[in-house]
């Protein structure tokens, strides 16, 4: 009986976060935002709104950790694609981006900006990145990829989501 409760705690701590914290990609720790991929296109939509669409088209692929691709992904795999797919390149981890940007306040926040999160009880860093798709009334929706349910959007007022919260970061100065 206690060997199955303790499967299942265990378990169920992998279900609710990202997991990824190792370097997949050989991008440096420090490595800036490319800046020419900022600018507004002439169609009128802006970078983030083009990273937010790209985010979106992967709704519903599941998880792979360490995945970037239509097969699975992980929370930073989808963010890390979702940017270099509109010629953006970030760190690849969730980790890494945190160092990347600047923090902003969430009544600051805006789409494109990312939200940063730390969902491991045992690890005091962050470990799992979402992409803010829109913010309405002071409900901030955010695109991410979990390990129960693949990617998703989520809204920063859910209890778990609150609560695991860190910071919000702007990488894209639009």
């Amino acid at each position: 009986m206690i060997r199955k409760i303790l499967f299942l705690l265990i378990i169920s701590s992998f279900i609710v976060s990202c997991g990824s914290s190792r370097n997949v990609g050989k991008e440096r720790n420090k490595r800036k935002v490319d800046r020419k991929a900022q600018k507004v296109s002439s169609h009128g939509a802006s970078i983030a709104d083009k990273i937010v669409w790209t985010a979106v088209t992967f709704k519903g692929v599941p998880y792979k950790y360490g995945g970037t691709n239509r097969n699975g992904m992980d929370c930073s795999g989808l963010i890390h694609t979702s940017f270099k797919k509109r010629n953006v390149v970030i760190p690849r981890t969730s980790l890494q981006m945190y160092s990347v940007g600047y923090k902003i306040p969430l009544r600051a926040v805006r789409r494109g900006d990312l939200l940063f999160f730390k969902t491991a009880k045992k690890r005091n860093r962050v470990n799992h990145v979402g992409l803010v798709t829109s913010v309405k009334n002071n409900n901030i929706k955010f695109i991410h990829s979990t390990s129960s349910r693949g990617v998703i959007v989520s809204s920063l007022n859910e209890l778990y989501w609150k609560k695991a919260f860190i910071n919000a970061k702007r990488v894209l100065d639009e």
